[in-house]
C-alpha cells in the first residue's frame, strides 16, 4: 500500500526533530480579549517573539474598522476570525477531498500492474509475437502484464514500475517542501497538481512500457510533493486546536480513497480506462484550487503582515463575520530583504531542530517500515482482488476516531497516545509469532497482524499533526519533506524483510516489533505540544525554557 505522504504525510502533506526534554513553548498569558477571541482553551496564545513584536511599535490603523486597530498575536487573529468556521471547513473539504485523488495515483499500480492467472500452451517462445499466440490470460481485465506480457522474465519490470514511483515521492519530499516555504504554499501546490494530472494522462495514454515507467516516475514526484503542501495548507487554513481533526480527516479520507479505487476497479477492467477515469477528477480539483488563498501563516512568517491581514478578513467574512478591524504584530524573525529566508540547513544548525528532526525521522521511518511489514506479513487474502484492495484501505479507518478521542485529551496528547500506538505494534508483530497459524480467527496471526497495522497507521496519522506542530512556520514544510524523505526508504527495505524467514520463521516479527517499540520509547524524548502556541520562526524556539535546557546539557558535556 501507499501512504499518504499521504504516509502519507505527507505524505503529507516533510522533515523534523528537535529534542530537548521539556515543553515546546512556555505557555504564553493571553489578555482578556484574546482569552475572550480563543473559543477552545490553548489555540490562542502569544510566543516570545509575538510579545517582541508588540514592543516593537504602536498599534496601527487598519482601514474598514474606523477606529484604532490593537496589534494582536496570529493566534488570537484567528480566534477573532474563527478557528473552523463555514469558511474555512469550505477550504479545507477541497483539500481533504483532494486525498480521494492522491490515493487513487498511489494505488494505481496495484490494479493497473496486476497479474492474472495464465497458462502457455507449450515452453515459453522466444519473442514476443509468439508468446502472444501461445499465452491465455484466465481474468476478466487488463493490466500492463497482459498488454506487454510482463511475466516470467519480464516480471520485474511490474515491481521497477513501483519502485520508481516512490523514487518519485522521495524526490517530491525532499524538493517541494522547502520550494513551498520560500515561495508560498499556493504557487506550489497548483503546480505540482498540474503536472501531476498532465503526468496521469501521460500514464494511460502511454504507447510502450518504458514511457509508462517514467511517467510513473514523474507522477511520482509531483504527487508526493503537491500531497505534502496541501496537508500543510490544511493545517494552515485553521486554529490550531483543529490541527489534529483536519489533520485525522485527511489521513481518513485517504483511506477512504484506496476503497474507492478498489471500486473504480471494479466497474472499469480495462486498465488504460481505469487510469483515466481516476485521473480526471485531479482537473477538477486543479480548476477549484484556484480559488485557495494564500496561506496566512506563511505570509505572517515572511513578514507580509498586510497580505495575511487580507486572507483573515477573507476567512472571517466566509464565517459570516463582519470586517474586522484587525492589525497584526510584526513576525518575530522575519528575513530582511538582504537576508535569505530560512532554508533546509536551519534543520541541522539549529540544535533544538537537529535533535528533533533525528529522531522524528527514525519514527517516520519504523511508521512506514513496520507498516509494509505487517502488510506483507499479515497472510495472503483469499477471494476478490477488488475486495482485498478495499479492505487493506477500510481496516485503517477505525485508527482514526482512536487519535481524535486520544490525542485531544490532556492525560494522554500527542506524545503519549504515538508512543502507546507504536509500542501496541511493535508487540502486535511479536507476539504474532507465539500463535499457530492454523488457531481459530480470535487468534488467528493474520488477525493480530492487521490490528497492528490499524496502530501503526493510527501512530502514522499522529506524527503528521505532531509533526506540523513541532516546526515553526518558516520550517514547517522543509521539516515534513525530510521526514517524508525517511518515511520512503521505510517503505522500500520492508519488502525484503520476509526474506530473513530463511534465518527463522520469526526473524521478520521480531525486527518489526523492536523497531515499533524502539520508535515508540524514542517519542517519549520530543516534547508535548497539546495546547502549546505553535512557533513562527527559529528565534521563537529560543524559549526561557529551551535556553535553561541547553544551559543544563552544555554544562553536562563540559
Amino acid at each position: 500500500m501507499a501512504l499518504p505522504l499521504s504516509r502519507v504525510s505527507a505524505e503529507g502533506r516533510g522533515s523534523l526533530l528537535s529534542w530537548q526534554f521539556g515543553e515546546q513553548f512556555a505557555p504564553a498569558a493571553l489578555s482578556p480579549a484574546a482569552a475572550a477571541a480563543a473559543p477552545r482553551g490553548g489555540a490562542a496564545g502569544e510566543s516570545g517573539g509575538e510579545r517582541r513584536g508588540r514592543r516593537a511599535g504602536p498599534p496601527a490603523q487598519r482601514g474598514g474598522g474606523g477606529g484604532r486597530a490593537m496589534a494582536v498575536g496570529l493566534e488570537e487573529a484567528f480566534g477573532a476570525t474563527g478557528e473552523f468556521g463555514g469558511g474555512q471547513r469550505r477550504l479545507t473539504a477541497l483539500l481533504v477531498l483532494l486525498q480521494v485523488y492522491v490515493a487513487c495515483q498511489s494505488m494505481l499500480i496495484v490494479l493497473v500492474g496486476a497479474v492474472p492467472e495464465y497458462h502457455i500452451d507449450q515452453g515459453l517462445p522466444a519473442s514476443r509475437a509468439e508468446l502472444a499466440k501461445h499465452i491465455r490470460f484466465a481474468d476478466n481485465f487488463t493490466s500492463i502484464v497482459t498488454e506487454w506480457y510482463l511475466i516470467e522474465q519480464e516480471a520485474y519490470k511490474v515491481s521497477l514500475a513501483s519502485s520508481l514511483f516512490f523514487a518519485g515521492l522521495l524526490i517530491g519530499n525532499i524538493t517541494f517542501g522547502p520550494l513551498s516555504d520560500k515561495l508560498g504554499r499556493k504557487p506550489v501546490y497548483i503546480s505540482g497538481l498540474f503536472f501531476d494530472v498532465v503526468f496521469g494522462y501521460v500514464t494511460a495514454l502511454a504507447p510502450n512500457y518504458d514511457i509508462f515507467a517514467v511517467s510513473r516516475f514523474f507522477v511520482g514526484i509531483v504527487n508526493g510533493g503537491m500531497a505534502l503542501v496541501s496537508f500543510v495548507l490544511t493545517q494552515e487554513y485553521v486554529g490550531k486546536s483543529f490541527w489534529s481533526f483536519t489533520g485525522s480527516l485527511t489521513n481518513l479520507t485517504f483511506a477512504v480513497g484506496i476503497a474507492v479505487y478498489a471500486l473504480l476497479g471494479y466497474c472499469v477492467r480495462e486498465w488504460r480506462y481505469l487510469a483515466l477515469v481516476s485521473n480526471t477528477p485531479g482537473v477538477i480539483f486543479l480548476l477549484l484550487s484556484f480559488m485557495l488563498p494564500e496561506s496566512p501563516r506563511w505570509l505572517y512568517s515572511q513578514g507580509k503582515t498586510a497580505e495575511a491581514e487580507d486572507v483573515l478578513q477573507y476567512i472571517a467574512l466566509g464565517n459570516g463575520k463582519e470586517r474586522l478591524n484587525l492589525k497584526l504584530k510584526p513576525s518575530a524573525g522575519t528575513p530582511r530583504k538582504d537576508e535569505s529566508a530560512p532554508g533546509i540547513l536551519n534543520l541541522v544548525k539549529h540544535p533544538v531542530l537537529r535533535w528533533r528532526t533525528i529522531i522524528l525521522m527514525y519514527i517516520w521511518y519504523v511508521c512506514s517500515f513496520v507498516y509494509y511489514g505487517l502488510t506483507l506479513n499479515a497472510g495472503e487474502l483469499r477471494g476478490n482482488l477488488y475486495l482485498n484492495v478495499a479492505l487493506s484501505g477500510l481496516v485503517e479507518v477505525p485508527a482514526f476516531p482512536l487519535c481524535m478521542f486520544f490525542i485531544e485529551k490532556s492525560w494522554s496528547g500527542r506524545r503519549k497516545t504515538m508512543t502507546c500506538f507504536l509500542i501496541f505494534a511493535g508487540f502486535a508483530c511479536i507476539f504474532t509469532m507465539f500463535l499457530p497459524t492454523n488457531s481459530g480467527l480470535l487468534l488467528s496471526p493474520t488477525l493480530l497482524a492487521l490490528c497492528g497495522k490499524m496502530m501503526v497507521s493510527a501512530a502514522f496519522n499522529i506524527v503528521y499533526i505532531y509533526t506540523s506542530e513541532l516546526y515553526p512556520t518558516v520550517l514547517r514544510n522543509a521539516g515534513l519533506g525530510v521526514c517524508s524523505m525517511s518515511c520512503r526508504f521505510g517503505g522500500i527495505l520492508a519488502p525484503f524483510v520476509p526474506s530473513m524467514k530463511s534465518l527463522s520463521p520469526s526473524v521478520p516479527f521480531v525486527v518489526f516489533g523492536i523497531s515499533g517499540l524502539s520508535a515508540g520509547f524514542l517519542t517519549l524524548l520530543l516534547p508535548e505540544t497539546l495546547n502549546k502556541p505553535i512557533a513562527e520562526s527559529i528565534e521563537d524556539l529560543q524559549s526561557p525554557k529551551y535556553q535553561v535546557l541547553k544551559n543544563e546539557e552544555t554544562e553536562q558535556t563540559s
